[in-house]
């Protein structure tokens, strides 16, 4: 089995502990008379008709506008997009999900927003889009049904430009011994280089080693999600019971932030060598920290693969894709040396069992036609930048941006283990609101660090018992 298959494979895991624990007789959606044999080759093609998608990312959502559109003009089938701002998805779509033009085709983050939305969640095992996943292990199921599709795989840790560290590396007067980024294997190195190299700022003409902490309203993300999978995944990795750590931060009903001290040694070092002080990290955004990395005003910053468009599009980008390269987000935990990139997804697509058959099939096939057609293909291997699981598309046909290949790359390097997203188990998006809004106050000051601590235990607890 490759290590894709064996990384993403845990989903499937999870998602069989879901169903023995669901209740009996929550383990079917309501379908409302909708036909789950029905051909999904018969389209709503050329009859026109609406078909209403909840986006989850405002990143690209200029681009599902553009498939949108050409998809109407191709079909006859008008797709409405709609995005909910960055952190309001949940709200958002129960505030949709509510109305009379409801969502027809949303998206969840496996096993904890199938727990979630199981009620308005159609069986999509007889679609070719289920058939057309590489592994069909990696979908959300329950008893015999197939409830939740993933529609790529993404990987995230620090990325940094090469010709930066390169010159920093040449410089005669470097405080380290080590002449490459290959060498950097654990925080301590991590911490040495990037402390000297904020020492050097001037020579290396840079305002910080960093890109800014985004903290703004909405913005937290990185932190309280994506940096959180660090410490909860050797936390949970520890829980015996289980053969995975989705599952252990599933049936974890109290979290001990055992690697809180872990993750405040990487989040200092990146308050404390960025672009903007701490103190001024709340009104700062994903789009400011990443426009500082592509115009080299810093050297490193945490993101996805995903991230590349918002580097390439910005103006005076003065990063060169050869340049653009991803290292995993090191914290001083044992055994950190053979960690690779945090690689897997939250992103599962879902048809509203709730809408009229007609637009139920009409969604589905929109989606076979986005994973399957060359001109959807193009789009999510060019525009969307997604590494996507389906055995419709060639080598040729995967994405050719940096960032993309360098997760492709991470997942097959000999020696090194890719992380499970551990936050698909995290109880709410509130749990990620109170600790992002505790982060916030510790950069500005006016939080220790035993008070972040005992605000993401304690909010974890609550979240879990509601």
């Amino acid at each position: 089995m490759s290590k894709f298959k064996k990384i993403l494979g845990l989903v499937l895991v999870a998602t069989m502990a879901i169903s023995l624990l669901a209740a009996c007789g929550n383990n079917a959606a309501n379908d409302t008379g909708a036909n789950n044999n029905a051909d999904t080759t018969k389209t709503a093609t050329g009859d026109g008709g609406e078909i209403y998608f909840l986006n989850f990312k405002p990143e690209i959502a200029e681009t599902y506008e553009k498939i949108a559109k050409d998809y109407e003009a191709e079909t006859g089938v008008k797709v409405k997009v709609v995005t909910a701002a960055a952190g309001t998805y949940e709200t958002t779509l129960k505030s949709e999900i509510a109305k009379s033009d409801a969502p027809t085709i949303f998206q969840m983050n496996g096993p904890v927003g199938y727990e979630s939305w199981k009620d308005y969640t159609l069986d999509l095992k007889d679609t070719k889009l289920y058939s057309y996943l590489t592994d069909p292990s990696l979908a959300v199921t329950s008893g015999e049904g197939v409830y939740g599709i993933p529609y790529v795989v993404e990987g995230f840790g620090i990325i940094y430009n090469d010709a930066i560290m390169q010159k920093y590396f040449a410089l005669a007067d470097k405080a380290v011994s080590i002449s490459s980024v290959a060498e950097i294997n654990n925080f301590a190195t991590l911490q040495s280089v990037v402390e000297d190299m904020t020492a050097k700022a001037d020579q290396l003409g840079i305002k910080g080693v960093f890109s800014s902490t985004s903290l703004a309203a909405g913005e937290q993300w990185r932190w309280q999600t994506h940096l959180a999978n660090i410490p909860f995944f050797y936390e949970f990795q520890e829980n015996t019971a289980f053969d995975n750590t989705i599952l252990a931060g599933l049936a974890t009903d109290e979290l001990s932030f055992k690697y809180a001290d872990n993750f405040k040694n990487i989040f200092d070092l990146y308050i404390n060598n960025s672009v903007t002080k701490g103190t001024l990290l709340g009104s700062k955004t994903v789009t400011d920290s990443m426009a500082e990395f592509a115009l080299g005003q810093s050297a490193m910053v945490q993101n996805g693969n995903w991230a590349w468009g918002q580097i390439s599009d910005v103006d005076g980008n003065v990063v060169e894709a050869d340049n653009i390269k991803f290292l995993p987000i090191y914290a001083g935990i044992a055994g950190e040396e053979k960690q690779g990139l945090a690689v897997g997804t939250e992103n599962y697509f879902a048809i509203n069992s709730k809408v009229s058959a007609e637009k139920q099939q009409a969604s589905i096939a929109f989606l076979e036609w986005l994973f399957s057609s060359e001109k959807g293909k193009a789009y999510v291997t060019n525009d969307l930048g997604f590494i996507a699981p389906f055995n419709t598309f060639t080598d040729a046909e995967k994405p050719a941006d940096p960032l993309a290949k360098e997760v492709l790359a991470w997942m097959e390097k000999d020696g090194v283990q890719s992380m499970a997203w551990t936050f698909a188990a995290f109880p709410s998006e509130e749990f990620k609101n109170y600790f992002g809004d505790a982060l916030l106050e510790y950069a500005q000051g006016k939080k220790t660090w035993d008070e972040v601590s005992t605000i993401v235990v304690d909010s974890w607890k609550s979240e879990k018992t509601k």
